[in-house]
């Protein structure tokens, strides 16, 4: 049986003009979704949870639900995909300092779902994204028609 390595992607999303997904830019990998090993002894939401901390800095998320898996049979992982829930408003952009990797300055952003991830996107998180798109519009009721500000997650 072909052996694939445990990633997960903690999504964090909000409600502007539009439904945006929380993403970064790597300072030598294009832009980005948070996402990284998922370590043995781990629970998926304990994994997403660390991940999240570990490269944006958000500390107080918690998983709201598992959006699925996606298997990327050419990089040999498997992504499992959590929705994330901030009890704050987050801002706009900022930047964090990851230890992963050697240390590295991760530049945060909102990316509009509505839109194409552009030419600064590695193909692997254009497929993650399309991904994620997709599971927020099979949910039921549909995902991406709640609204995921602040206000709402005071609740």
């Amino acid at each position: 049986m072909e052996s694939f390595v445990r990633k997960v992607a903690p999504i964090v999303l909000r409600r502007a003009d539009a439904l945006e997904i929380l993403a970064f830019r790597h300072p030598r990998a294009g832009a980005q979704l948070v996402k990284g090993t998922w370590e043995d002894g781990e629970s998926g939401e304990e994994a997403a949870l660390r991940e999240l901390a570990e490269e944006s800095g958000i500390g107080n998320a918690a998983v709201v639900k598992p959006l699925g898996q996606l298997p990327f049979r050419r990089i040999r992982q498997h992504w499992h995909f959590y929705l994330c829930r901030v009890p704050s408003q987050l801002p706009n952009s900022w930047t964090f300092y990851t230890q992963d990797g050697g240390g590295h300055l991760f530049d945060f952003f909102w990316h509009d779902l509505n839109e194409s991830p552009g030419p600064g996107w590695h193909d692997d998180f254009r497929r993650a994204i399309s991904f994620v798109r997709r599971r927020l519009r099979e949910e039921d009721p549909p995902l991406n028609t709640i609204s995921y500000d602040h206000k709402e997650n005071h609740r």
